[in-house]
């Protein structure tokens, strides 16, 4: 099966101004559409071209030979995952479902920001900070580069991009700001309720 890289779920300024549309035409149009590329490239003729990328990403990972095949399908499907994440008009507090899970978890939606916003700072170098359901308890963790909790059996609830890319036009290196304005003002909470079901 062909990997395809989706339309994002809104304009490429929707997000204005807390992400560019100039940083979306990069994002998407170029870093995601590399990794669609190069994992088509990967797969042909391969045992994993008849495989979906969940499939492909699952398999590869346990697969020394298949280092790249992993890694850009993972980045591939991270992406995906990320677009979905964040909506024009989103952020704040969460209602729903995730609300109660949250509060459960962490005592409040504070302390859940606080240790959200501190994974994605302090993920070393490129990678990501996840909201994640491990056994019907949500945790925070980081994955480095293309790592993702699909790999290891999680289920991803929410994740942010703190790869340079995903900010840097638009925050150069203040990576703090940008987690602020994703928990403030862009994650979409009816999505992660959605993956809740």
């Amino acid at each position: 099966m062909a990997v395809n890289l989706q339309d994002l779920p809104y304009p490429k300024d929707a997000l204005e101004p807390y992400i560019s549309s100039k940083t979306l035409e990069f994002h998407h149009g170029k870093h995601h559409n590399t990794y669609v590329v190069n994992v088509n490239n990967l797969i042909n003729g391969s045992k994993y071209e008849k495989m979906d990328l969940e499939e492909i990403i699952k398999s590869s990972a346990q697969d020394t030979q298949s280092v790249p095949v992993f890694n850009n399908a993972a980045q591939c499907w991270n992406h995906s995952f990320y677009w979905q994440c964040i909506k024009p008009g989103g952020g704040a507090i969460p209602s729903g479902p995730i609300r109660v899970k949250i509060e459960q978890a962490f005592g409040s939606f504070e302390k859940f920001a606080s240790e959200f916003k501190q994974a994605g700072v302090t993920q070393f170098g490129s990678g990501w900070a996840w909201l994640i359901l491990d056994q019907d308890k949500l945790k925070i963790i980081k994955t480095a580069n293309a790592d993702t909790p699909l790999a290891h059996s999680k289920k991803a609830l929410l994740t942010v991009d703190v790869w340079e890319h995903a900010y840097y036009l638009d925050y150069q290196n203040r990576r703090a700001d940008y987690l602020d304005i994703y928990i403030e003002k862009l994650i979409n909470w009816d999505f992660v309720n959605s993956q809740l079901v």
